[in-house]
């Protein structure tokens, strides 16, 4: 029998929620924003979500109605995507892949509108609320918004695992080079290990 392999700050428990960043179809569709690994990750996501749905929290990146309304930079990110904002998609593009949307309810659904799930939303305080002191981490894209979510958990002071074989991105250059990132420039915050790693070290 294979040996269980260990995290390095012990097991996982009550405290601990998977988060699970922006596994949409505005990302698994064929649209200009597809991220090609989300079907090959997406069974492994979904075997850790299953596992624990009651402490899941899947967020939804939701683009603006139109350019205007968003401030400096993003209103420059937006007129370059215009065909990607609210006015111009089918709304079915910002739901969670069916695989994963039929887990919420007890899974919790979050809407986001910048690449980090803590910016402008309540996730802060869901967790502190519930004595949440882990984030189990998975989603799109390793490289933006799951970089994002990463860096201000971090900032939050949450321990932080990265289900390394449940991310995915466009770019195998820049996954990779996050991978190394988290490993070794914050590797006494972030902890990297596989799935299923993870789902034997929760209890």
């Amino acid at each position: 029998m294979k040996e269980i392999d260990v995290l390095r700050w012990g097991p996982l428990g009550e405290t601990t929620v998977h988060l699970c960043i922006d596994m949409q179809n505005l990302f698994a569709d064929a649209t200009p924003w597809h991220t090609p690994w989300m079907d090959r990750v997406l069974p492994v996501v979904a075997r850790l979500a299953e596992a624990h749905a009651e402490r899941t929290v899947f967020t939804r990146f939701i683009p603006p109605e139109d350019p205007e309304e968003m401030p400096g930079m993003w209103r420059a990110y937006y007129e370059r995507w215009r065909d990607l904002t609210r006015r111009n998609i089918d709304p079915g593009l910002l739901e969670i892949v069916p695989a994963l949307a039929r887990l919420a309810p007890p899974a919790r659904v979050l809407d986001k509108f910048r690449y980090s799930p803590f910016h402008g939303t309540d996730l802060a305080a869901f967790l502190l609320a519930r004595k949440v002191d882990t984030l189990v981490v998975s989603g799109a894209e390793t490289d933006v918004c799951v970089l994002a979510g990463v860096l201000d958990a971090v900032d939050h002071g949450f321990r932080v695992v990265i289900a390394r074989d449940a991310l995915c991105s466009g770019s195998d250059e820049t996954h990779d080079a996050l991978m190394t990132l988290y490993a070794h420039r914050f590797s006494e915050q972030i902890e990297l290990a596989d799935t299923a790693t993870i789902l034997a070290n929760w209890r």
